[in-house]
Parts: structure tokens; sequence; C-alpha cells
């Protein structure tokens, strides 16, 4: 019973490998909540992101709370960028053909539904309070925004990127994207090890382990 359910288990990560997106990130631009970042991750986790990087000042160890990602941590590769480093990490990706869009209220910012989400896709959240910063704003290929019809003019940076990632998983599924696998099977292979060895010892220690990168 134990084999079958551990084969199951195998399947499932297989799948999922056959359709995350590795060109589709996300860098949060020092956000400071670990609540934010842990729902960041579930959302990133269901629109099929491989990638998630944050850039942070003091606060580099963001704690994730397992309770809001309900395991979705577990399925995506985090790297902390340190913010003395973010504008060389964006420039890096520029050059590897993303696109940098960036949230932001600007008289020039456009809806982010008027944006092609089925190039390459380097997405900047901001901070919390002041949004992204000015040297990341100079990189940006695309501002946008999501518009309101009320009072407040921003909504809640989690909730914002759930919006934005799940228009960018609209476009690519009408696309087909998510039906052709856009990781090679070396690359899938060498994932889903190191998917299996974290899933494993997380259930045999019924998570009393702290796993590198939690």
């Amino acid at each position: 019973m134990r084999e079958m359910s551990n084969q199951k288990r195998i399947s499932r990560i297989e799948e999922i490998l056959r359709h995350k997106q590795p060109d589709l990130q996300v860098i949060l631009d020092d956000v400071n909540s670990s609540q934010n970042l842990s729902a960041i991750i579930r959302s990133c986790d269901g629109a099929g992101v491989l990638h998630l990087y944050y850039a942070a000042g003091c606060n580099d160890t963001l704690k994730v709370h397992k309770t809001i990602t309900q395991g979705a941590h577990r399925w995506l590769r985090r790297k902390h960028i340190a913010t003395e480093e973010k504008v060389t990490f964006l420039e890096e990706k520029k050059a590897e053909g993303y696109q940098v869009v960036v949230t932001h209220l600007d008289e020039n910012a456009v809806s982010f539904r008027e944006i092609d989400y089925t190039k390459p896709t380097l997405l900047v959240m901001g901070n919390e309070k002041e949004g992204v910063s000015k040297e990341v704003l100079a990189l940006a290929d695309h501002k946008i925004i999501i518009p309101m019809q009320g009072m407040v003019q921003s909504l809640n940076v989690s909730v914002a990127t759930a919006l934005i990632l799940y228009e960018a998983q609209r476009q690519r599924e009408d696309k087909g994207m998510y039906e052709t696998a856009q990781l090679d099977s070396e690359e899938q292979e060498q994932i889903k090890e190191e998917w299996l060895y974290r899933d494993i010892i997380a259930r045999r220690s019924k998570g009393k382990i702290k796993l590198p990168g939690e």
C-alpha cells in the first residue's frame, strides 16, 4: 500500500513539473511581511511558477508560514537576492531576454491585462508601503497597475500578485503552454530528485525537521 502511495506521489510530482513555467518568474522587492511572502508562494505554485526571488535588506530570513503555504513552499525554487545585487540581477535577466514587468502607480502605467505574459517575464512586486524601489523602476520594460474603482488605490501585495499571475496563467493556457513541457527531461529529473528528497524527509519528520530554505 505504501509503495502504491509513493508511486502516486511521484506521478503527481512528474505531472506538476510538466506544467511548470520556468520563464514566468517573480521577484519581491523588499516585501517585509512573512504572511504576504507565504501567500505569494502559494499563488506562485498555483500558477505554475518555478522560480521566486526576494530582495531584502536587514530582514533577509523571512519566515515561511506553513499554515498559509499549505506545503506550496516545497514546490518552488526560492532564492534570496541581496539588496545591493538586485540591479545586477535584473540586468542579467534582461540580457537573458526577460521582460521586466513592475507594478507601479504611474501616469504611464497600463492595465496588467495589457501585457503579453507568454513572453519570458520577470514580475516585480514592491514593498507594502513604498512600492518598488527607484533603481528597479529604472529597469522596468513595463509598468502596470490593477484598475481600482474605489477610494483605495492599490491591493494588498499578495492579492495583487495572485491577480497578475492568474492573468499570466490564462494567457499561457490559451497558448497551450501548460500542455507542452517547458523544462527539458534532464531538468525535470533533477528537480524531481530534489523534491522527492525534501518530501520524504518532511513527511517522515512530520514537519519537525527544518529543511534548507524553510
